[in-house]
């Protein structure tokens, strides 16, 4: 599928390429209050999607990586002693409902099961938010959006999304993008001349086709425009694939040795 043009941005909104009609759903559940979730690997641009998103609707964006100790209580907000006295706090939640902003919970599925109580009436009709420790039940404004992602290539039985909160959002599946499309957000996004990011997206191409057999996952579009990038800044091809693809990629002596060797084929 060739991929929508992507006409200038207007200064300050982070580029993104669209690969189908992802903007035009993203504008749409902001419209109408509705909750969205984002589903991919790694590095697949999930992240700047969500950027561009809330730059383009002119939203201030509050981003929130999850983690394992990630509680209700860092997304809530809590009492903290401040000049001798107690006061209250708001978390990155809280301050996106009270402002009518964007809250994007990246890797949702990484924070505690708590979390996910805290979400669930900000994801139906009744949308809204409740402060246990002040008494405040808050009403989610028009222009307030959650959004969420995780990876399911990394779910595992702990660290999955129930079915009663999935069906909560709307979603999307993101993928890496066709070549053709990858290879003009690595030239943009690196500076690197199109003719010499061409064969970097074939390495990525072969390199994806052993995720899940050697590898536990395939090389990003990140990693590409990181590798790239120390191209375009002088580097040596063979030091720019080794840190920024190799390095990231694994630790094990004989995929290091494969993937060298892939190398070797497609520049060759």
């Amino acid at each position: 599928m060739t991929a929508p043009l992507h006409h200038p941005l207007p200064e300050g909104i982070p580029f993104y390429q669209p690969v189908a009609a992802e903007c035009t759903l993203f504008e749409t559940a902001h419209a109408k209050g509705l909750p969205l979730l984002l589903k991919g690997p790694t590095g697949c641009g999930k992240t700047r999607f969500v950027e561009h998103m809330a730059a383009r609707l002119g939203r201030p964006l509050y981003t929130v990586a999850c983690h394992d100790d990630l509680s209700a209580s860092d997304l809530l907000g809590r009492y903290l002693l401040r000049g001798g006295q107690t006061e209250w706090v708001d978390g990155p939640l809280t301050r996106a409902v009270r402002e009518g902003a964007i809250c994007y919970l990246d890797e949702v599925v990484e924070a505690r099961r708590d979390v996910t109580v805290v979400l669930h009436p900000l994801t139906d009709n009744r949308r809204t938010l409740m402060l246990d420790r002040t008494g405040e039940e808050l009403q989610a404004p028009p222009r307030f959006m959650l959004v969420a992602s995780y990876n399911p290539g990394y779910q595992n039985i702990l660290k999955r999304l129930k079915p009663s909160t999935r069906q909560r959002f709307l979603s999307i599946s993101f993928g890496f993008p066709e070549p053709e499309t990858e290879a003009r957000i690595v030239a943009r996004e690196s500076g690197l001349d199109p003719a010499r990011v061409a064969p970097l997206v074939r390495l990525a191409g072969h390199i994806r086709a052993l995720a899940g057999m050697d590898l536990e996952e395939g090389v990003s579009t990140r990693l590409l425009i990181y590798t790239a990038t120390l191209i375009a800044g002088g580097m040596p091809l063979e030091r720019a694939l080794q840190a920024a693809v190799i390095e990231p990629l694994t630790d094990e002596p004989e995929v290091v040795q494969a993937l060298r060797d892939l190398i070797s084929v497609v520049y060759g």
